[in-house]
């Protein structure tokens, strides 16, 4: 199990019945950078990766 595991574990146990837009998502990342402005590349990566998802199947 990956250290980052426990968090999603976590996120699921605590708000997986909850439902949520993506602008909601995007507004909660933002805030996250600004605070933890260190975890701005992994945020940004992550961002990037849920936004490209359908391209693969594109193709």
């Amino acid at each position: 199990m990956y250290f980052t595991d426990r968090g999603i574990e976590e996120l699921e146990n605590r708000r997986g019945e909850e439902e949520v837009t993506l602008a909601w998502l995007a507004e909660r990342l933002r805030e996250f950078v600004d605070l933890s402005p260190e975890f701005e590349i992994p945020v940004e990566r992550l961002a990037t990766w849920l936004a490209r998802l359908d391209d693969d199947e594109d193709e």
